[in-house]
């Protein structure tokens, strides 16, 4: 089988992440339970005109998808695969809004045409002229997962040999404010909300799109290797030390060759218990965060993927997303581990190509 590299990254976050180096720029902000993705300047990527009638997921997926691409000097993937949990809930509400406000009378389709999870990959392919294989994730906290697992697969078995897969969603007022209200976001008086020494329930809610351009072949611009992805609907508390000793026995690997572990912390005092795993089997590698610079959506995930393959390129690890405070030298193989309110588990295995 054919090796998946991951050969070009873009990601759009809460943090100045797309026109900078690897986390030369970031803000940690402890005072705001709802933050909002840091947008770059479209017009290099969307003409001005379609600017102001695209949703904030289908602007952030397309310039984020170019980059990407660019990096990765891919003109046309033989495939366009993406993943949200929300998809793009900005045009949902106002197509729901227009309904009460019109009396279910005299409405424009535009918003509701705009309102699907495949938007963002439908407007990629249009962009691109790509008429391959195009497919769009809705599976929770693992919609972005799902998307890599197809994509890894495609790769492996010879059916592309390119493909874009990306992780998309954005925020809609409405939508902020039925989560405030279902307890899932933290509340104003929580502060300071704090990923490591959480006291409250909840999250800091967010936004972002990341893409990357995975390939059979290695390239200069190669990131590193997916080796494996796993998922589980639901886990007890104790049951996820042995899921990870599972998923790494089955891919030849022990808990001392891990180089470092990415975990999915997000504030949520109910639910990281499940990371405690990381101080029994993992108390002597790195183990890394990075919740606090992205917030929690459903695919945040993706922005941890993203963190991931630059420190196996780069060789080095932020200060500000080390969690335990332990460094390598070398840094060849690398875990990564999220959960969401104790579903929808995952890992990924990165490895330096």
């Amino acid at each position: 089988m054919k090796t998946c590299y991951i050969n070009g990254v873009s990601c759009i976050s809460t943090q100045n992440t797309f026109d900078t180096d690897f986390l030369s720029e970031v803000t940690l902000n402890e005072t705001e339970n709802v933050l909002f993705a840091n947008q770059p300047s479209y017009k290099e990527f969307i003409a001005p005109t379609a600017i102001r009638r695209m949703a904030k997921g289908v602007k952030m997926g397309i310039a984020a998808s170019a980059k990407a691409l660019k990096e990765a000097n891919v003109s046309m993937p033989d495939a366009i695969i993406t993943g949200s949990g929300m998809g793009c809930v900005e045009d949902s509400e106002k197509f729901l809004k227009a309904i009460i406000d019109n009396n279910e009378e005299f409405l424009t389709p535009t918003s509701f045409i705009q309102s699907t999870h495949n938007t963002v990959g439908g407007q990629i392919a249009l962009g691109l002229q790509c008429k391959a294989y195009n497919f769009t994730y809705v599976n929770g906290a693992v919609s972005f997962e799902t998307a890599l697992l197809d994509a890894k697969m495609q790769i492996e078995n010879e059916v592309a040999n390119s493909v874009l897969i990306g992780g998309i969603d954005e925020t809609g007022p409405h939508t902020l404010e039925l989560f405030k209200l279902a307890h899932l976001i933290k509340k104003d008086t929580d502060q300071p909300f704090s990923v490591l020494n959480p006291t409250s329930k909840g999250v800091v809610f967010s936004e972002g799109a990341s893409f990357f351009v995975l390939e059979n072949e290695k390239k200069e611009s190669s990131y590193a290797s997916v080796e494996a992805v796993s998922m589980l609907n639901t886990l007890d508390k104790e049951e996820v030390e042995n899921y990870i000793e599972s998923f790494l026995t089955s891919n030849d690997l022990k808990i001392s060759d891990m180089d470092a572990i990415v975990l999915g912390n997000n504030g949520d005092v109910e639910f990281d218990g499940y990371y405690d795993v990381s101080n029994s089997i993992f108390n002597e590698i790195p183990q890394l965060f990075y919740k606090h610079l992205s917030g929690e959506y459903n695919t945040a995930s993706a922005f941890g993927f993203w963190v991931a393959s630059n420190i196996i390129k780069t060789q080095k690890v932020p200060e500000i997303v080390s969690k335990n405070g332990l460094y390598k030298e070398r840094y060849e193989t690398v875990l990564l581990y999220n959960q969401y309110r104790g579903k929808d588990h995952s890992l990924i295995l990165l490895k330096k190509c």
